[in-house]
């Protein structure tokens, strides 16, 4: 089984990606798919709006648990936008082939997920408007921000991280921007990809300079993947709080983050490939890769997942225990037991190779995986912190209305972003492609 099915020239590898783009013609699905995302991406801004005039009481924050859906939300967001860039950057790296026809709508993947998880700690604040105050400039209120919160780390990181992948993502795209503005038949098609070419004209020189760019940018992508993520985990690990005061923390949610963002990648590659009928270049071997970097970054967040129980035993400290027996038998219990159920139990069905090569058993457990890791955010934010060192200051976390809409609109702003760019903007890469002719079945 090759990466690219056989009987395709550079001149079929052009036409079949760069047709979906300049044709003029949707799939009913995408406009289905338009539809619905708009109509939640509208959702999202008119839940945002309300927020802004009303304030963060209208969501189910309260004392003790003053973290909720926004962070939770903001991690599963970061954690989702990893896969893109492993991809693109580390798999370039070490020469894995099978990157290519999946590499581009990951890497616009991980900028749609970005952009929703930075909205949410700036929602979270209460005040936006005020965001700017957490970015060290001189002023004359003397307000800095402090360097020892990894609340503030969170800034720089994530913006870093989004510049980079911005940047690996454009200068990937421009051979192909060129290729649509000399095929486009549009004067405005013609106008706008030209501009964004950037006056490419395949000469030697740019593609030296093309591919020194793209491997200098892989270069210092790959520590981001490691470092973003270890840094949202001191966001927890700081804090002297039971179940959060952890080292392992660091690489079990860099495991988590690659765990869910392969997820996402293969929940959005099976339909994406069967509306555009790009089996011939998204085949099963891509997804059975996929699945089999699920089963090895699950099998590693279960290990954290059995670390965790293991040293709150082991530690002989009351709290930690009381913590992880509360986990397991308090009142988000059934939360808890779903989480282990979606991954780790899940995950392992993709020992089965049989499995592993059926798209709707790929596609349903890559969707569990998903939800799992929602519910491992849900779980690390709210069960820490629902239950104090009092027992009268106990509290019960319960989202409101205004929580799960703003969750499911930025799903929807997610998948809108992700619609308009399946349209005007070639979803795999024309000339990353060319070069597997010579590695397809029959060459």
């Amino acid at each position: 089984m090759a990466y690219m099915k056989a009987g395709h020239t550079h001149a079929t590898i052009t036409d079949t990606i760069s047709t979906i783009v300049l044709s003029g013609k949707t799939p009913r699905a995408w406009i289905w798919a338009f539809v619905v995302s708009f109509l939640l991406f509208t959702m999202f801004l008119g839940s945002v709006t309300w927020l802004l005039v009303k304030g963060v009481g209208i969501w189910g924050i309260n004392q003790p648990v003053g973290w909720g859906f926004a962070i939770i939300n903001f991690v599963w967001w970061i954690g989702i936008g990893h896969a893109g860039t492993l991809i693109s950057a580390i798999l370039l790296l070490l020469r894995q082939e099978w990157r290519t026809s999946i590499n581009r709508f990951a890497e616009a993947m991980t900028l749609f997920a970005v952009a929703c998880a930075g909205l949410f700690p700036i929602l979270h604040l209460g005040r936006p408007w005020v965001a700017y105050w957490i970015m060290p400039y001189p002023n004359t209120m003397s307000v800095w921000p402090q360097f020892r919160s990894p609340l503030v780390w969170d800034v720089f990181a994530i913006s870093t991280y989004a510049t980079v992948s911005l940047m690996f993502w454009f200068i990937g795209l421009i051979p192909d921007l060129a290729t649509l503005r000399d095929r486009s038949n549009s004067p405005v098609g013609r106008v706008v990809y030209g501009i964004l070419a950037m006056g490419w004209r395949g000469s030697a020189r740019h593609w030296q300079r093309y591919e020194t760019a793209y491997l200098l940018l892989a270069g210092l992508a790959t520590p981001l993947v490691v470092s973003v993520h270890s840094v949202v985990s001191f966001d927890f690990t700081v804090g002297i709080i039971p179940g959060w005061h952890s080292t392992i923390f660091p690489p079990y949610f860099v495991a988590g983050a690659i765990f869910s963002g392969f997820a996402m990648v293969m929940t959005l590659a099976i339909p994406i490939r069967a509306v555009y009928g790009l089996q011939d270049f998204i085949t099963l071997r891509h997804l059975e890769n996929m699945a089999k970097v699920i089963l090895t970054t699950g099998l590693i967040v279960t290990y954290g997942y059995l670390v965790e129980s293991f040293m709150a035993w082991y530690s002989g400290n009351p709290y930690e225990r009381a913590m992880a027996w509360g986990r397991m038998t308090g009142p988000y219990a059934p939360l808890y037991w779903l989480m282990i159920t979606c991954n780790v139990i899940v995950p392992q069905f993709f020992w089965i190779k049989r499995l592993r090569r059926s798209i709707p058993w790929l596609f349903v457990l890559s969707i569990l995986v998903n939800v799992g890791m929602w519910l491992e955010r849900f779980i690390i934010v709210v069960t820490s912190l629902h239950r104090d060192y009092l027992p009268s200051s106990w509290g019960m976390y319960y989202p409101t209305v205004w929580d799960w809409a703003i969750y499911v609109g930025s799903i929807g702003m997610f998948l809108f972003l992700l619609v308009l760019f399946l349209r005007f903007l070639p979803m795999i890469s024309i000339a990353e492609t060319r070069t597997l002719l010579s590695k397809t079945e029959g060459s």
